[in-house]
């Protein structure tokens, strides 16, 4: 039976009903979100429809206004419908898929499904969100119709973020349903779908509870601060920003300790379960109610101090808040310059030093649990590491950072430190098999236990991974940039210089890149597998030559970069820029020149120069002068439109998703988003293929890009004085405004004129020059490098 789900129901409204809600309107469906009658209304409210849905409509207009949005784009709102369940729950028969997001109580849910059963269409989906309360039991009472459609689909909080999906099943579930979520969740949501046993806590928050809990005894034993744990287990392990405290306080300590008691409680069998008793820390938390961020105080506590906010660290010890500790480990040093985590943990876990300790302590526990739990929560290995790694936004699941610690190598160490693996890690060892995971034929495979043999993981046979072509399909090699083949006649350029900023092998590898692919391939991919596309241009050296005043260097790196710029845009191949995290600057200015961007959702792209007292000089500024003048249609005021995009440039506006991005135009008509990012590199293939296939013409230079002049001079200096005058802007921002508006206006022509692409690209690179020997653009690009912080001076 073909299915596809064209509106949704979501059954409660609260945080996690209402984002869902959301996430399923970013994607285009229409949603029915209903939540209880406030019970508290007077006679008179009852009978106001308005006050009999205020509880459903606070919580979505709380939802739509929060940050980070649920929403790609605000306009989605629109396919929201609220209501209540006594008036509007029959509207779920003309829904297809029904998700109950509803308070975890058992009993609450029951009664709801008696009142669903009444209203549901036969076949519609339904599902529960459920996070604790196993599947099985919501079955009670349901018909045949309704059990056979059922199962669990626990979203993860905030669901346009986080990446995972776990599909539960129960023994009734048809399986034809259970293969629709999985390919729906992963094709149209978005999302890494596990399928996981109906077991305590399922995969995701078994592994990670046991891994937060497990980390908390350890501080206890070692004596750390909250500042160092959460230095110790945020980034440098490819963990979230948030690690361990304050992740705690983002969730709430209460939800932390009722999942470790409820888990605590149910598993009896479970050898590691003393691990789920709440430590000294946490318990004295949980009685002193200090839950976190809800409560204004946890781990953390923010304060007002000489009219400033300060954030204050509790004193494990004393219960008492301080100034935060200074975080400082040695091993960090030597860490902070290695971009991949794969290449930092072995360096981690090899410290001398306490953070060595805690790190082995801390994984080798981890290792042992997740090596325990097969079969118990999951068949495959893979899935443990892609449930964790999706729900908690871990670079690497525990399998995975296994392999790169070396499989034999840790299960010899781990059996010295005491925690010695589940038997089928030695037999796999014993096999002659030395990892978990390897690539074979450009697929990536898993170790099998039962065949004790290695298959390729399911549902990722048509995916490109990077690693699959390190060994012999490399074509090209630097520090900071490598080229692949991957296949097809299609090249791929991946940079791996920090936070992925364009540099000279960066620069070096697109042209190369470009120059291969003209000669002998179909085209080329410029994207990689890491967080982010591109955070912009390399600053330190533009830096060290602004000092210095060497502008003929400063003119040789701008032109280089234009020159780069212009032979993506001029390739007589399609150049596709695969895009996700951060686009900015310099990265942002690469993609605007391919030939088409294929961009994950989660693409956060704009010219953000002026912010280190800049002007956009790789051909950005040129490019949505382009644009802006493309858009001009007989009778439109020109010189709005223009203003719009002057304005983007000069605020640093970053679209905050990629359907932003196309409202700003960086993504025009042939653009096309990726919901998925483990498909995000072989969409943008097939869509260099699909451009190769269908005749590909090599573009030709501009020569009518149509300025405004003198006209748009007035106007863009009216605005940035006023905003002067009106203390919006500083002088300096005055000046580069004025810069901008400069090349964006054409110069002072006298008359609207047409102009070519070289035109404005002088002018680009004559503005950037002249900002580079201001002093307090120097300020500006030194506070970002050596504090990591914008200056607005």
């Amino acid at each position: 039976m073909k299915r596809t789900i064209k509106k949704a129901a979501v059954l409660g409204s609260g945080i996690m009903g209402s984002r869902i809600a959301c996430h399923f309107a970013n994607i285009g469906v229409e949603v029915v979100l209903l939540d209880i009658v406030p019970r508290d209304l007077s006679d008179k409210e009852k009978e106001n429809p308005a006050a009999r849905n205020k509880l459903v409509n606070d919580a979505l207009q709380t939802a739509i206004k929060s940050n980070p949005s649920p929403l790609y784009d605000k306009s989605k709102a629109r396919l929201i419908e609220t209501g209540n369940f006594d008036d509007d729950l029959s509207k779920i028969k003309d829904v297809d898929w029904i998700i109950e997001v509803v308070v975890e109580n058992l009993e609450i849910k029951k009664s709801l499904f008696d009142k669903v059963e009444k209203e549901r269409k036969p076949g519609t989906l339904i599902t529960s969100n459920t996070s604790g309360i196993p599947i099985h039991l919501m079955l009670e009472g349901r018909s045949e119709d309704f059990q056979k459609h059922f199962c669990g689909t626990h979203f993860f909080n905030p669901p346009r973020y986080l990446r995972l999906l776990e599909i539960i099943p129960t023994k009734k579930t048809d399986p034809e349903i259970v293969d629709f979520f999985m390919k729906y969740g992963d094709l149209y949501l978005g999302k890494e779908t596990v399928l996981c046993k109906d077991t305590p806590a399922f995969i995701a928050n078994r592994i990670g509870v046991y891994g937060m809990m497990s980390t908390m005894h350890v501080v206890d034993e070692l004596g750390l601060t909250v500042n160092e744990v959460d230095k110790l287990t945020g980034p440098v392990i490819g963990h979230a920003k948030s690690a361990t405290f304050r992740t705690s306080d983002v969730v709430g300590l209460d939800t932390l300790v009722n999942v470790s008691n409820n888990l605590y409680a149910a598993l009896e069998k479970d050898e590691s379960r003393e691990i789920f008793k709440l430590p000294r820390v946490v318990q004295k938390l949980s009685d002193e109610k200090w839950l976190g961020d809800k409560t204004g105080q946890g781990f953390y506590k923010k304060v007002k101090k000489d009219g400033k906010s300060e954030i204050l660290e509790l004193n494990l010890k004393t219960f008492e808040y301080e100034e935060k500790s200074k975080a400082k480990f040695d091993v960090m040093d030597k860490t902070k310059n290695i971009e991949d985590v794969r290449g930092r943990l072995p360096i981690l876990l090899k410290d001398d030093g306490k953070a060595g300790e805690f790190f082995r302590k801390t994984f080798y526990d981890l290792f042992k649990y997740c090596s325990n739990r097969i079969p118990e929560i999951a068949d495959e290995l893979y899935r443990i590491d892609q449930a964790v790694a999706a729900g908690f936004a871990w670079e690497l699941g525990p399998f995975e950072s296994w392999d790169v610690l070396g499989v034999e190598e840790t299960a010899s160490k781990m059996k010295e430190a005491g925690m010695e693996p589940a038997s089928w890690v030695q037999e796999m060892l014993d096999g002659g098999n030395k990892s978990f995971y390897k690539f074979e034929n450009g697929k990536k495979h898993y170790y099998d236990i039962p065949s004790k043999s290695y298959k390729v993981i399911p549902g990722t046979e048509g995916l490109i991974f990077l690693d699959a072509f390190k060994e012999s399909n490399v074509v090209w090699e630097k520090p900071g940039a490598t080229i692949y083949d991957i296949g097809d006649g299609v090249l791929n350029l991946e940079f791996h210089t920090k936070m992925n900023s364009v540099d000279a092998d960066v620069i070096e590898g697109i042209n190369t890149a470009i120059t291969m692919a003209e000669n002998d391939y179909r085209g080329l991919v410029i994207g990689n597998e890491g967080q982010n596309f591109s955070a912009g241009a390399n600053l330190a050296m533009l830096f060290m030559y602004a000092v210095d005043q060497e502008f003929d260097e400063i003119d040789l790196m701008v032109r280089t970069f234009q020159n780069t710029m212009t032979k993506a845009r001029f390739s007589s191949v399609p150049v596709v820029a695969a895009t996700s995290g951060l686009v900015l600057g310099g990265g942002c200015e690469l993609s605007l020149h391919c030939d088409a961007i294929q961009a994950h959702a989660e693409s956060y792209v704009g010219l953000v120069e002026v912010g280190v007292g800049l002007i956009p000089g790789g051909g950005g500024t040129k490019e949505l002068t382009l644009r802006a003048a493309d858009e001009y249609t007989p009778g439109d005021p020109e010189l709005n439109t223009l203003q719009e995009y002057f304005m983007n440039i000069a605020t640093a506006k970053v679209a905050t998703s990629a359907a932003e991005a196309r409202k700003m135009n960086i993504l025009r008509g042939g653009d096309e988003i990726t919901l998925n990012r483990n498909r995000l590199l072989t969409d943008a293939k097939e869509k260099v293929l699909a451009l190769a296939d269908a005749g590909y013409t090599q573009p030709v230079p501009r020569e009518n890009i149509k300025v405004q002049g003198k006209s748009a001079l007035a106007m863009f200096h009216a605005g940035i004085s006023g905003m002067k005058y009106g203390s919006y802007i500083s002088e300096h921002d005055q000046k580069i405004g004025q810069k901008l508006a400069w090349i964006m206006a054409g110069g002072d022509l006298s008359a609207p004129t047409k102009v070519s692409e070289q035109y404005l690209l002088d002018l680009e690179r004559e503005a950037f020059l002249s900002l580079c020997g201001e002093p307090k653009t120097l300020e500006r690009i030194q506070s970002i490098l050596f504090k990591g912080k914008p200056l607005r001076n």
